[in-house]
């Protein structure tokens, strides 16, 4: 069931989104609310399952980390119980930062970071090549990040049938 979200919401996960670690007063001020609803409101998004969490960005190179790379991979068997027991090793794999099940032409496309070119390779040939049900993997490393935003396209208002109007840039 989709939530229905007023624009002082939007404007609270906008901010929010944007900052994670803004202040609720600040927040309240950018929403155009007061202090004492703003974070009501925070709590219930939070306790709705909307907000799932606060994370901090940190800068991979800046900690030696400076290759990031796509592993595309194929399994041999796509069974719900095979497909299950991948998710599950992908999940121990440190190197694999983000996992996502796909349609098409390979069933898994694997973010990657790691230090070196040498770590990635020892990751591809020793573990991901190695692991059981595994029947391809192409790998694309990358050159440079184009766009970096937060997961979620924000709103800028809905119209009179409350459809979403996004904002371009």
């Amino acid at each position: 069931m989709k939530v229905r979200l007023d624009s002082v919401d939007w404007k609270i996960l906008a901010a929010l989104q944007a900052n994670g670690r803004i202040t609720n007063v600040e927040l309240a001020r950018r929403a155009g609310i007061s202090a004492p609803p703003c974070l009501r409101r925070v709590r219930a998004l939070e306790q709705g399952g909307i907000i799932k969490g606060y994370r901090t960005l940190i800068d991979e190179k800046e900690l030696g980390y400076d290759l990031t790379a796509f592993a595309f991979v194929g399994l041999k068997n796509q069974t719900e119980a095979e497909l299950l027991r991948f998710e599950e090793q992908v999940r121990q794999w440190s190197v694999v930062r983000e996992a996502w099940m796909v349609s098409g032409e390979v069933d898994f496309i694997l973010f990657c970071i790691t230090d070196t070119l040498r770590s990635f390779q020892n990751f591809i040939i020793e573990t991901l090549t190695s692991a059981e049900n595994v029947e391809s993997v192409r790998t694309s490393l990358t050159i440079r990040q184009s766009k970096a935003e937060p997961r979620v396209p924000m709103l800028s208002e809905t119209d009179d049938d409350g459809k979403a109007q996004f904002e371009s840039a």
